[in-house]
Order: C-alpha cells, then structure tokens, then sequence
C-alpha cells in the first residue's frame, strides 16, 4: 500500500510534463502557420512581429562564420546589413521548403504539427522530414511566439550569362 501514493504522484508528474509539450507544439504550430502565411504573402509588418530579429542576426552570424572556417577562410562575421538582407520572406520560404517533398507553401497547423519538435515549454522547431535537422526555430516570449533561429538557405543559382555585370565578364569581350 505505501508503493501507491509514489507511484500516482509520479504519474501524475509524468502526465503534465508530457503536457508541456504537447501544449508547445499546439500553440506553436498555429503560430508557425501564420507566420509562413505572413511570409508567403509578403506581409511585412506580421512578418516582422514574428521575429526576433537580434536572435536570428546571432544564429545566422554564427552559421556564416562557421561556413568560412570550414572553407579556411576567415573574414570576420557577416555586416548587419548583409544579415538583414537574409531574414526576409523568400528566405523563409525557401527555408520551409526543405521541411518535406510536395510541402504546402502555406501550411495549417495541423500540417505543421508533425514536423515539429518541442524543446521545452517555450521552445519549438520544424524540421526538415529527412535530417530531423531544426529549420526554424521558434520560441515563446510574453505569450507570443518569434522566429529566433533559421537553418541558412541559399537561394537558387541564377545564369549569370543572361545579363547584368556578370554577363560582361562571362564573354571575355570588354564592355
């Protein structure tokens, strides 16, 4: 009889700390879903509401400086500028492109749900279906869900033959 009284209160433990993050990934996934459709349809100020951008500018600063020492080269951090001009819609959605194959460009939060992983109470991330590696990284603060943390995406190559200042170097004639 003494086994019981432990055994229901580390059940009752069990059952609100497994809570905890079902409640994260609940609020945190309607809050994904409005912010990819704030990002899809270039919603600037709802855009920006969703960031914290001081965090996303550390996280990307520290992901580009790693880039260089893998390639032994050492040029110092990224400018602010060129950090910002990185947190913007399309680099959003092209980052929540790579969760899954045929992913939805605005998808709800039930789509959401199973590409999430909770990291405590006030932390979530969606993860890319094939790596489980975090894309983006959300987390809590005042009630309100925020960017904090983006796995970089490099845009698209683009032909430089085509035109502009690269188009002049490409063929060799001067301009």
């Amino acid at each position: 009889m003494q086994m019981k009284g432990p055994v229901v209160a580390f059940s009752v433990l069990a059952l609100l700390l497994g809570g905890c993050g079902f409640g994260a990934r609940h609020s945190g996934s309607a809050a994904i879903a409005g912010f990819l459709a704030a990002a899809q349809a270039n919603d600037r100020k709802a855009f920006e509401a969703a960031l914290d951008r001081p965090a996303l500018r550390s996280d990307l600063s520290e992901q580009m400086a790693e880039v260089g020492k893998t390639h032994e080269v050492d040029v110092g951090g990224p400018s602010e500028f060129a950090l910002d001009r990185m947190i913007s819609p399309q680099a959003i959605r092209l980052t929540a492109a790579r969760v899954a194959p045929g992913w939805p460009a605005t998808p709800t939060a039930a789509q959401i749900v199973p590409h999430m992983k909770a990291r405590g109470l006030n932390f979530v991330c969606l993860e890319e279906a094939a790596t489980k590696k975090c894309l983006l990284s959300f987390k809590q603060e005042s009630g309100a869900w925020k960017l904090a943390a983006m796995a970089f995406t490099p845009p698209p190559a683009t032909d430089a033959t085509s035109s502009g200042p690269a188009a002049a170097a490409t063929d060799g004639e001067p301009r």
